[in-house]
């Protein structure tokens, strides 16, 4: 059964999946600053080696950011903070920055986006521009994320298509190809299963090798879930959720991701060259209660991230 004492009900875990378990191996979290304060000591709650990212709001100061980065890391735990690009004013300042991550916090990784912002704020707009600054190169850092869409992205796409999301996607592969950086893509949070794996096969047909990490969104209230989605833009996926709603019986259960992971998880088991390779939570209903969602469904100690995963 999930486990309980977290402050709601979580629904009734399924009997042993070992496909699901398996896909759950590794899995990350992510955390931002002020979410991360309320937590005492993660050791507790995750297990040993898990991934954790540091997301990069607006607003919230680089000195907050490398706190919380040297506090996480020096429990133990790889950390992986958000270098939005459109935040960023200029070179000085992404080095800076990388140098304080580097010498302040032990950092050695990071997840590259352009960030939420309509227009930047300096000189870089998309990731491939800090990918190509050479700078994570020259300051030691080995692995570098950058974000998928699976559902594509108006901001690069305003026709709703993936046209530009996609030819983004091969850059970043050339990249890789070329480079030592260890890369990975991390998607935002999704839904729908099939839509996903549609996605990720096209990218495999059209070249793109980099394991994909699936983002999923934990357990959260319904209302939380919806607000969350439409303000990150997860449009088609929200389907999902108003049929959830429409069943007044489940309106004040926490929405998991138990079905979406599960039906995932067994397309992996039966093409074990999938693409999918991990899975990462965005803890929209509480670090404690994503971690230990997770946790319940995986195995006794979850593996801690491959190399090259």
């Amino acid at each position: 059964m999930a486990r309980m004492g977290l402050g709601r009900k979580l629904e009734s875990v399924a009997p042993f999946d070992a496909p699901l378990a398996d896909f759950l191996d590794g899995f990350s979290i992510e955390v931002m600053p002020r979410t991360a304060a309320r937590i005492d000591d993660f050791r507790p709650l995750l297990p040993a080696g898990t991934r954790v990212y540091i997301a990069h709001i607006d607003g919230t100061p680089i000195d907050e950011m490398i706190q919380t980065a040297a506090r996480i890391r020096a429990e133990g735990f790889p950390v992986m903070p958000h270098f939005p690009a459109r935040l960023i004013p200029d070179r000085a300042t992404l080095a800076e920055w990388i140098r304080r991550y580097r010498d302040e916090a032990d950092v050695d990784q990071a997840l590259l986006l352009a960030g939420g912002l309509s227009r930047p704020r300096g000189d870089y707009v998309d990731s491939l521009q800090l990918l190509e600054s050479g700078l994570f190169d020259a300051a030691g850092f080995g692995r570098l994320h950058v974000a998928g869409h699976p559902e594509g992205n108006r901001d690069i796409d305003p026709d709703g298509g993936r046209r530009n999301v996609d030819a983004a996607l091969m850059r970043k592969q050339d990249y890789a190809n070329r480079t030592d950086a260890k890369m990975a893509i991390v998607t935002q949070f999704c839904f729908e299963t099939a839509p996903v794996i549609r996605w990720a096969d096209s990218l495999k047909q059209a070249g793109i090798d980099l394991p994909i990490h699936i983002g999923v969104a934990g357990p959260a209230k319904l209302q939380t879930m919806i607000k969350f989605s439409i303000a990150c833009g997860v449009g088609p996926s929200l389907r999902v959720l108003q049929r959830r709603a429409r069943d007044v019986t489940k309106l004040l259960l926490p929405f998991e991701p138990t079905s979406f992971l599960a039906e995932l998880a067994r397309h992996r088991a039966k093409n074990p060259d999938f693409n999918i390779t991990r899975v990462h939570f965005f803890p929209l209903g509480g670090i404690k209660a994503g971690a230990t969602w997770a946790i319940d469904h995986a195995k006794a100690t979850p593996a801690a991230p491959a190399p090259n995963s």
